[in-house]
């Protein structure tokens, strides 16, 4: 069997997860590798509407795969075109995606254009019979999410987001261990993504700004709840198994004031039913704690992205225990005081273990779209991957609802699916 492709077995070794029963129930997708020793000599053709930055950067890891074979790309923006080409040097080319999903030898399609754009390009891949992987946030609003997400149920085709952490080693791993009670009751998740820069793009021409910068403007984008928080958001999702059920933000430009229209500054506060909160925070005028999710429970805290945990106490041997009181006991008798009233309090300075016993490498974007590349070829849906890929895109953009609105805001009934603590809705708009 080739090198480059991926054994589930192997995969869940590496992980430290082989034979573990709890893994399936918190990554049910990842039975999407199970045929990959049967479909060795299948091939899945695809083609690449927006090979700009992101997407060439997905094209390099589905050139690593000898199922794949980048058959077009489409772009109205032409250095785009040419970047591409160079990877995929025998690709037809398409100045119109439409076109592009004409093509019958076109199996499936991956989508990295500006977010204004996702809805209607995946609307029209899934009416053209496409497979879809459709980069986050999945639509521009709430309403498109859900419209995309019930297309894929309508068509049965294989729908994909680009949420690479649900393949990551880090987390399925830490997930394990979460739903395993290692760390106790979670109380409370803190997701932050701090960045120190202004977010552009060198602009070849002036008139071209926006189509360059789409991420700096409203009419293309919601910022950094679309661009950032999506990938955050889902792990609480996934680490609760459950939904928040309302969201309070806020938002401004702080420091880049630049002719920008989206915020520089954001901040969200995630409640779920029973009180536990998720916080996400981005600053991009700092960088120094950079990005992280902290999932606190009362016995340990897991931070996935540094790929560590830490437990809240070590218990002590049995005989240890009584040395520590009789010296605690002569040590306070003659102390006036105990020290400052928030020493306690304090951070503590904690090594912690790493997860899966080194420091990471990768963040799951290659195993994410091999399992892309698999389910396309035996054109199974892997379970949940559609619906987490949802529910991470409606909860950024309610947050970004909120911050806009000023106010707190209630997930909307008629946009819940059959997931977790929600129930499908009949109507579909």
């Amino acid at each position: 069997m080739n090198e480059k492709l991926i054994n589930r077995r192997v995969f869940l070794k590496n992980a430290g997860l082989a034979g573990a029963g709890i893994l399936l129930a918190s990554s049910l997708w990842l039975s999407v590798f199970s045929e990959t020793n049967h479909t060795t000599k299948e091939e899945v053709k695809i083609g690449i509407i927006g090979p700009g930055s992101r997407g060439q950067l997905l094209m390099s890891f589905l050139k690593e795969n000898p199922k794949v074979r980048i058959v077009a790309l489409s772009d109205i923006y032409q250095p785009s075109i040419d970047q591409g080409r160079a990877l995929a040097p025998e690709a037809k080319l398409y100045k119109d995606y439409r076109k592009l999903l004409e093509d019958k030898e076109v199996d499936a399609v991956i989508i990295a254009t500006p977010l204004n754009t996702h809805f209607q390009i995946a609307m029209d891949a899934f009416d053209a019979g496409k497979d879809v992987f459709c980069e986050k946030c999945l639509g521009y609003t709430i309403k498109e999410c859900f419209r995309m997400y019930n297309k894929h149920l309508e068509t049965g085709k294989i729908f994909f987001s680009g949420q690479q952490r649900l393949f990551d080693l880090r987390y399925i791993k830490a997930m394990e261990m979460i739903h395993a009670g290692r760390f106790g009751d979670i109380n409370a998740i803190r997701t932050f993504w701090f960045r120190n820069g202004d977010w552009r793009r060198e602009v070849p021409s002036p008139e071209i700004e926006r189509h360059i910068n789409w991420r700096l403007y409203k009419e293309y984008s919601k910022g950094l709840m679309t661009e950032l928080a999506c990938h955050q958001l889902q792990i609480g999702s996934w680490a609760l198994q459950d939904l928040p059920e309302k969201v309070m933000g806020h938002g401004s430009i702080t420091y880049w004031k630049d002719g920008r229209e989206v915020y520089d500054n954001v901040s969200c506060i995630y409640v779920f039913e029973n009180g536990v909160k998720m916080t996400f925070d981005s600053v991009i005028s700092n960088k120094f704690y950079g990005l992280e999710e902290q999932i606190l429970g009362h016995l340990g805290t897991v931070e996935p992205e540094k790929g560590k945990f830490f437990y809240e106490t070590v218990p002590p041997a049995p005989g240890f225990l009584q040395m520590f009181d009789d010296i605690q006991n002569k040590l306070f008798d003659t102390l006036p005081f105990a020290g400052t009233s928030w020493e306690a309090e304090t951070a503590k300075e904690k090594n912690g273990e790493y997860i899966l016993g080194k420091r990471p490498e990768g963040d799951g974007t290659k195993e994410l779209l091999d399992a892309f590349v698999e389910a396309s070829i035996t054109q199974k849906q892997p379970l949940h991957i559609a619906e987490e890929g949802y529910y991470a895109s409606a909860l950024c953009l309610l947050g970004h609802q909120a911050i806009e609105e000023e106010r707190r805001v209630y997930f909307p009934d008629r946009y819940k699916i059959d997931y977790l603590n929600h129930k499908r809705q009949a109507e579909v708009l």
